[in-house]
């Protein structure tokens, strides 16, 4: 096997994960995983910079209340994220969100609105229910329709999400109803990310069938299990405990010596020996290592290559990235005069609002407060807002409370508020981000032993920011000792 233990010097490769968010964490796992049942020595070293794993993932548990300052659950029918829960035996400790009433409100004229039935993301699967909803004007719905017989478009390369709805289904649905959900799920501008690199489905689905609203209505799926053994799992779920469980489930699955907390990284370079890679750390040592996995932030990456490989550098740092903020909030459920028959609203940028989004998070999931409590978040900045992440906590936590107390008619002040703050945290990826992302592979792949991961590149969900650790982790224990992946840890693919 080539190149073994050459760093260590005790026989056993010697791998460096930097950075401990769920991507770290996830190529970390299954480099303990493919490298014991290969019987291949390994020594593996997690670097993070903070004092705690998991990213932007962290979970609060405070006077009966499960505040997650991140994520709050995570999407099943990307198998990626449910299969690593199956082997870290985590599944029985999975919770679905509730039966019922499971719809999202719009924002509009002041009013929630529930999003139409059937409505996916960009477009309708279900005419009537949009036909007969106030969101949008007659025009509007005439609009809509015309994408029944509307030809395929006519474009050469890349196109915006935003451009892509207005040329389907009009610019009032992009305006009214397409603009705050994406805003709300990618912190984004409809009008500047990339179709094919967020949203590759729907391109497809005009590719082959012409009209969005027909072929959403043929694909209506019936829920499965992501492993397609049958329906079993909602489309979200999320450990009983909160988000933070799964990062913990797999930090003990790491050795004791593994992880580095508080450890930052300079810069990583090819060391004397051009077989072997330096790790600078923080504070003038290093440390010498076999392979490299770098599952930072793309920004973050740009610094740690700029010496090694200056164009690499200037590939990760053209991908750009939003900021923003979850506020928590918790009241008595008798001082919120709307029903919150729902899981959460989104707020068009028309709206004139500080927030993007709300989640009732007390209903979307069982136990997150206790009995005669509500527990709300409200979400703020993106790249349409981008300047209120200038304002001190308080400021953030003034203006979700006074949003949403107007929009959920709240008597009263919270019992309880938690802001947390996530600078530069979501990867936008503008028209052409995959053409961006090959050429960062392709250059990345000039340098034997190293590995990009992390949700700059394939996907932003839990699912993908595994997926993309799993799959450094093996791109280079291959690399670094010929050994294929065993059969038992072979993962689903797409």
């Amino acid at each position: 096997m080539a190149n073994r233990g050459g760093a260590s010097g005790t026989g056993a490769v010697r791998i460096v994960v930097v950075g401990g968010g769920i991507a770290g964490l996830a190529a970390a796992h299954h480099l303990i995983e493919v490298s014991a049942a290969g019987h291949i020595p390994l020594e593996l070293i997690l670097f993070e910079s903070r004092d705690r794993l998991g990213g932007i993932i962290a979970t609060e548990r405070t006077g009966g209340c499960i505040i997650e300052g991140g994520p709050d659950a995570f999407l099943t029918e990307k198998p990626w994220a449910l299969a690593l829960c199956r082997r870290l035996g985590l599944t029985d400790r999975l919770i679905p969100t509730r039966e019922a009433p499971r719809r999202t409100f719009v924002l509009h004229h002041g009013r929630l609105e529930p999003l139409p039935d059937g409505f996916v993301l960009l477009g309708p699967s279900r005419l009537g229910p949009v036909l007969r909803s106030p969101l949008l004007s007659w025009r509007g719905k005439l609009r809509l329709a015309m994408d029944l017989v509307l030809p395929r478009g006519r474009v050469d390369g890349d196109e915006s999400v935003g451009a892509f709805v207005a040329r389907r289904f009009g610019r009032e649905l992009l305006d009214r109803v397409v603009q705050p959900l994406v805003s709300a799920v990618y912190t984004a501008d409809p009008s500047a990310i990339s179709l094919a690199a967020a949203m590759p489905r729907f391109r497809e689905m005009e590719r082959r069938h012409r009209s969005i609203a027909w072929a959403l209505a043929r694909s209506a799926p019936r829920r499965r299990d992501a492993d397609g053994s049958g329906p079993r799992w909602s489309l979200f779920v999320t450990p009983s405990g909160g988000m933070q469980d799964l990062v913990e489930s797999v930090a003990r699955r790491l050795p004791p010596s593994t992880v580095r907390l508080r450890q930052g990284v300079g810069a990583v370079v090819r060391s004397n020996d051009a077989r072997m890679w330096r790790i600078d750390l923080a504070g003038g040592s290093a440390m010498p290592a076999d392979g490299v996995i770098l599952a930072t932030p793309a920004h973050q990456t740009a610094r740690l290559v700029a010496g090694l490989d200056p164009d690499l550098g200037r590939l990760c740092e053209a991908i750009p990235y939003a900021s923003s903020a979850a506020v928590t909030l918790a009241y008595r459920r008798a001082d919120i005069g709307h029903a919150l028959d729902g899981f959460g609203f989104v707020v068009p940028r028309s709206a004139g609002r500080s927030i993007l989004a709300g989640t009732f998070s007390s209903v979307k999931f069982p136990g997150r407060a206790p009995d005669g409590q509500a527990l709300l978040r409200a979400f703020l900045g993106g790249a349409l807002h981008h300047g209120l992440l200038d304002r001190g906590d308080d400021a953030l936590a003034a203006a979700a409370e006074q949003d949403l107390g107007d929009v959920l008619d709240i008597r009263a002040r919270p019992l309880l508020v938690r802001v947390h703050r996530h600078p530069a945290a979501m990867p936008q990826y503008l028209v052409g981000h995959q053409e961006r992302v090959s050429a960062i592979a392709a250059q990345a792949s000039r340098h034997a032993g190293l590995a990009l991961a992390g949700a700059a590149y394939g996907g932003v969900g839990i699912p993908d920011c595994i997926r993309s650790g799993e799959e450094a982790a093996e791109r280079v224990l291959e690399g670094l000792t010929g050994a294929s992946i065993p059969g038992a840890f072979v993962r689903p693919r797409r």
